[in-house]
Formats: C-alpha cells, sequence, structure tokens
C-alpha cells in the first residue's frame, strides 16, 4: 500500500516537471515583441484659448428726446433699416402749470419793462431833437450835445434790450406750453428723429408712455437704439489664467452657435486693464473687430465662441507628442529612428509648438526617417500612414 502510494506521488511529479519544461520551451519559442514606426507629416499646428461671449454691433446710439412729454406716436419698428433724420416718434408736451405761470409772468414783467423803456425813448427822443435844432444854430457847445446823443443812444439802445428780452420770454412759454417755438428750428423739437443710419434694434417705449428729456442731472428715456449691423464685434471674458498668453492685434475665429459651419475671421483689439470677479475667478473682459461678414445676417446679442489665435505654424514637419520620449538625466527630447529590422537608433530632437496631438520636429529627423511608435495599443490608427 505504502509503495503503491510512492509511485503515485513521484509519477505526479515527473508529469508537473516534464509540464514546466513543456511550458519553458513553448514560451521560447514565442515571437519578440515586434514594434512599428510611424513617418512624420506635414501638418498645421495651431495653438489657442477660448473666450466665451456674444456679438455685439460695435457702435449702438440710443436716441433719446431734448423735451420731455408724453409719447403721442411711435413711426418705427424693431427691425427696420432707417436713414439718418428719419422720423422716429411724436412727443405731446405736457405742461408744467407753476412754470406757465411763471412764465406768463415773464412775459408781463418784460411788456412793462418795455413800454417803459419806450416811453424814455419818446421822452429823449424829444430832447434830442430840441437840442440838435440848438446845437446846428451854434447855441449849445459841441461837448454839451454830445452828452445828450449819448444819453439818447443809451435810452435806444434799452428799448431794443427790452425787446429782446420780451422776445425771449414769449419763446420760454410757447416752449413750456407747446415744447417749441418759431425760430429755434430743430434746437426745441416735439418730432424726435434718427441721428444715423442703421438698423432698429429696440423701441423700449409705446405710445403714452411719459419720457424725459436728457439733460445734466438725468441721461434721459431712451425711445430707441440704432446701430449699423455691418459692423459687429466679439465681446468676451478670459479667465486670469489665460490672459496673460493674449496681446492685442491676435487673429480670432469666432463660431457662433446659432449660424452653423461657419467661422467668422476677426482681430482681438481690446483687453480690459481690471478684471472683474465672477464665481471665484477673476475674468478680463476681451473685444474684437469682426473683419468681414459677407452677407451674412448676424443678430446682435447671439451667444458666440472666440479663438484666439497664441501661435500657428503652417505646413511643417510634425509627429505624434505620443512618440516623443524625454531623456531621465537631460530631460530632453529624443525619437528612436528605424535603422533595421526591428533595430532603432536614438535621435535627438528639437521641438516647435504643440497643439496636444501634433508637435513641430524643427530638427532632428527627415521626412522619411521611420519613428518607432511606444506601446502601440490594438486597434489605434497610424496617423502618418493614414495621412
Amino acid at each position: 500500500m505504502k509503495r503503491t502510494r510512492t509511485v503515485i506521488v513521484l509519477t505526479t511529479i515527473v508529469v508537473l516537471f516534464a509540464a514546466a519544461l513543456f511550458y519553458l520551451w513553448k514560451k521560447n519559442q514565442e515571437d519578440p515583441i515586434k514594434y512599428t514606426s510611424e513617418l512624420p507629416s506635414e501638418q498645421t499646428i495651431v495653438v489657442k484659448t477660448v473666450a466665451t461671449g456674444s456679438i455685439v454691433p460695435k457702435e449702438e446710439i440710443l436716441i433719446k428726446p431734448n423735451i420731455s412729454g408724453v409719447i403721442e406716436e411711435v413711426y418705427i419698428e424693431a427691425g427696420e433699416y432707417i436713414k439718418s433724420g428719419d422720423l422716429i416718434a411724436k412727443i405731446r408736451v405736457i405742461p408744467n402749470v407753476s412754470s406757465l405761470t411763471s412764465a406768463k409772468n415773464n412775459i408781463s414783467s418784460n411788456q412793462t419793462a418795455l413800454e417803459t423803456a419806450q416811453i424814455n425813448l419818446t421822452t429823449q427822443q424829444a430832447n434830442y431833437d430840441r437840442q440838435k435844432a440848438l446845437f446846428e444854430k451854434g447855441v449849445i457847445s459841441a461837448n454839451d450835445f454830445e452828452g445828450i446823443n449819448n444819453t439818447y443812444l443809451q435810452t435806444k439802445q434799452s428799448v431794443e434790450q427790452a425787446k429782446i428780452n420780451l422776445m425771449s420770454s414769449k419763446q420760454n412759454y410757447d416752449i413750456i406750453k407747446t415744447g417749441t417755438t418759431s425760430g429755434l428750428g430743430n434746437i426745441a423739437q416735439t418730432l424726435v428723429r434718427a441721428t444715423i443710419s442703421g438698423m432698429v434694434l429696440d423701441v423700449p417705449v409705446e405710445e403714452g408712455n411719459q419720457v424725459i428729456e436728457a439733460n445734466n442731472f438725468n441721461e434721459g428715456t431712451s425711445i430707441a437704439s440704432l446701430a449699423d449691423i455691418n459692423k459687429m464685434i466679439f465681446e468676451g471674458k478670459v479667465d486670469e489664467s489665460e490672459v496673460g498668453k493674449i496681446k492685442e492685434g491676435l487673429p480670432l475665429e469666432i463660431t457662433i452657435g446659432a449660424i452653423e459651419n461657419k467661422k467668422f475671421d476677426a482681430i482681438l483689439d481690446y483687453i480690459a486693464p481690471k478684471g472683474v470677479a465672477e464665481n471665484g475667478a477673476i475674468q478680463f473682459e476681451i473685444k474684437g473687430s469682426l473683419k468681414s461678414i459677407d452677407s451674412t445676417f448676424i443678430r446682435a446679442g447671439l451667444s458666440a465662441n472666440a479663438s484666439i489665435i497664441l501661435e500657428k505654424a503652417e505646413k511643417v514637419l510634425a509627429i505624434r507628442e505620443a512618440l516623443v520620449q524625454y531623456d531621465s538625466e537631460t530631460k530632453k527630447p529624443f525619437v528612436e529612428v528605424e535603422v533595421g529590422d526591428q533595430k532603432f537608433e536614438r535621435k535627438e530632437l528639437e521641438l516647435g509648438i504643440s497643439d496636444g496631438i501634433f508637435v513641430e520636429i524643427k530638427s532632428g529627423i527627415s521626412k522619411s526617417d521611420k519613428i518607432k511608435v511606444w506601446n502601440q495599443i490594438e486597434g489605434v490608427p497610424n496617423y502618418a500612414q493614414n495621412n
């Protein structure tokens, strides 16, 4: 019994040993790792950062009245094209009783002053005529007559000044009562007209709304906003981590969410000198002028993204950045170039800009060199061969 068990144990050991030898022999028969290679390709590499914002008119003009009152009639609608001088709205003046009474009293006061001045003028006129006759006969001297003449001229001037004051008070009364008066032209008008040619973006008032004139203490009520929609700009914001990379004059590529498959070129022409805190981050406002929008109609306020081109290298020799290795000591980049069947030679590189996928090769390899692909994953395409 013991002998049988011993034979079984020995047999099991021999079988396991033979299996181990067979496994090792089979392992040695497997082919070594075979590395694939890629050729460098010609690429256009763009390094950019993205800002979010919207498209707005370069200049938006707010039309405000130069007189207070109530909107009697509106002649335009949003979306219309109008020319400079076109009628926008008509205002009906609601006179202030206190101001109207004060203006009327001022007319009476100036009327009285004029009548008094005219009486004085009549008296001085009679005195002047008498003294002139005496002067011509040689009864009075030239000096005496000169004094009388000056008094007469001063009285005449007082009458003219009184006439001017009376006319001014009457005009003021008319303006308070009706909103305009003769002789002022377009200075005081109940008719509001466009100051520029362009599209009407908004008409925030309706008939019956009260409006206030623009003055030193109040910016006034906006009756309409106008803009030339052929001159649009991008307004957006960039994070403080990106603002140090950009500068005025850089090109922009604008994409608008509402307009698919189309990009608009622009130039970055403004970067805010001061940032604003938003949601815990500092944001800096930027503006970029669109170069040309052709016949595309871009509505003001559409959301847009701007790709700010930081660097661009067109049609340069490039390889995938995943192929680049770095020396553990010198930290210099290198690749291994195929020189024979599964034989590779190390070559150091001088790199240019990178977009995260491709990196520019300035020197170190040529277009015909086959670059060793490290840890090639099955199913991942060979970019260089596909290109």
